[in-house]
């Protein structure tokens, strides 16, 4: 199965990154774009690929051990960016991104002491995706990375880290988005 660790928004932040959202979509050329839907809006700590079934419930064990390790914190959504060139346009963080990308950290050593094999470590860019570039042709995001540099939303308290399962599109039905369905979730410590 398709796995990765996230951090999810709480929903009224989740109702101003749409609001927002509905705003960028606004501005000439956004069909351009694949936006991504909300359900699909969350900062990955660490993706997975695919993981065999076998492996899961020691990938949670230790998953469950690094929330447990690791304090709640503050994060909240803040301006914008994008990789490469028009690939990915994404929102921020603000907040305590050192404990983040700790979390993140943990998440990737997690895995790997599961045997879930992880490619080269990477450092962490917090950020969560609103859209990707058109396919083929690049698309200039600049506008829409210009438009979200005054966005912010509330801050909120992360105290929990979740496994998530995304199902990718089959049906070839153009914007079709993929399905994600949390597999497991862990309170951080100090967190209820």
């Amino acid at each position: 199965m398709r796995l990765f660790a996230a951090v999810l928004p709480p929903d009224d932040v989740a109702d101003r990154l749409a609001r927002e959202v509905a705003e960028l979509k606004r501005l000439p050329g956004a069909d351009g774009l694949r936006w991504t839907g909300r359900p699909g809006w969350h900062f990955t700590l660490a993706f997975y690929g695919e993981v065999d079934e076998e492996a899961v419930p020691e990938l949670s064990a230790r998953l469950a051990r690094a929330a447990g390790r690791t304090p709640a914190f503050p994060l909240a959504l803040s301006g914008g960016g994008q990789f490469g060139r028009g690939s990915a346009l994404w929102t921020g963080a603000d907040g305590d991104l050192r404990t983040l990308g700790l979390l993140a950290d943990r998440a990737e050593a997690a895995a790997r002491k599961a045997g879930v094999p992880m490619g080269e470590h990477r450092p962490y860019k917090a950020h969560l995706t609103v859209a990707r570039g058109g396919g083929r042709r690049a698309v200039d995001v600049r506008p829409w990375v210009r438009a979200l540099q005054g966005f912010a939303s509330r801050s909120w308290t992360v105290e929990e880290l979740v496994l998530i399962r995304s199902r990718l599109p089959r049906s070839g039905v153009p914007g079709e988005q993929p399905r994600y369905e949390p597999v497991g979730r862990w309170p951080l410590g100090g967190s209820g």
